[in-house]
């Protein structure tokens, strides 16, 4: 009886919002990411990617690459994204005497690490500079290594970075601080993603369109991420209210009105 509760109850939920509104971009992301692979299979755009690739490797100087290698960290998930939306949920999870900050993050690395890493394990392309094959540029070359399709770095960047603006918002709310501007808000969804596209191509880790499925398909996840009502998934009673809401729905009129801690 309480798991088909639990059923109906998911089934009445309502999608946050997302810009722009509808599926239908999101249709077009997916249909985009399967023609750029098939395309990719049957050798289209493969001289494209060589061009791109021989091109970055003569108009790299030595202070361009270092800078761009500094800035290209922007896109590590596992050593800087996880680790700063972790501190967020754990902050915002303590702050708010809620489990559901952790749900957010368990739900980035879960739609990540279900997508991003089977993909590179099913299509083993290989990375621009593997000299130990013929022809690294195409797809299912590389068994051993191959890992060069989509892009983790550009993906990870779109949705972690998702990630972490939801908790920082959560949080500032909690705390009864301004909301992040609108400015903000588009600075820390747009330019750290666009930095890892520009950079992980310019030093040559990953072919073009390594970084344009990475895009693709990092915008999809996210703006299926962003759908989840956190606040409003039926969770079981936990100890001391700890399944209470953790004011990601609350109204921008409200947010500096401390949300009462029972």
């Amino acid at each position: 009886m309480q798991l088909t509760r639990t059923v109906r109850q998911i089934a009445r939920l309502t999608p946050r919002p997302v810009r722009p509104a509808g599926w239908w971009l999101d249709g077009v992301l997916l249909v985009a990411t399967a023609a750029l692979t098939l395309a990719l299979a049957n050798g289209v755009f493969l001289d494209a990617d060589i061009a791109v690739r021989d091109w970055v490797d003569s108009h790299r100087p030595d202070v361009a690459a270092i800078t761009a290698e500094v800035f290209n960290k922007l896109g590590q998930g596992g050593q800087v994204l996880m680790p700063v939306a972790g501190l967020l949920a754990a902050a915002l999870a303590w702050r708010a005497r809620s489990v559901r900050p952790v749900l957010v993050f368990a739900g980035g690395f879960l739609i990540t690490f279900a997508t991003i890493g089977p993909m590179k394990l099913l299509l083993h392309r290989g990375y621009p500079h593997n000299d130990l094959i013929p022809h690294p540029e195409r797809l299912f070359s590389d068994p051993a290594e191959g890992l060069a399709y989509p892009s983790g770095h550009v993906a990870n960047a779109i949705v972690w970075y998702g990630v972490i603006t939801l908790l920082l918002a959560g949080l500032l709310r909690h705390l009864g601080r301004p909301d992040i501007s609108p400015a903000v808000y588009r600075t820390i969804r747009v330019a750290p993603p666009a930095i890892v596209f520009c950079t992980t191509t310019y030093l040559g880790f990953h072919w073009i369109t390594d970084s344009i499925a990475g895009f693709l398909l990092g915008l999809l996840l996210s703006r299926l991420l962003s759908r989840v009502p956190w606040d409003d998934l039926p969770l079981p009673a936990l100890p001391n209210g700890f399944d209470r809401p953790a004011i990601f729905n609350l109204p921008a009129e409200t947010a500096d009105e401390p949300t009462p801690v029972s």
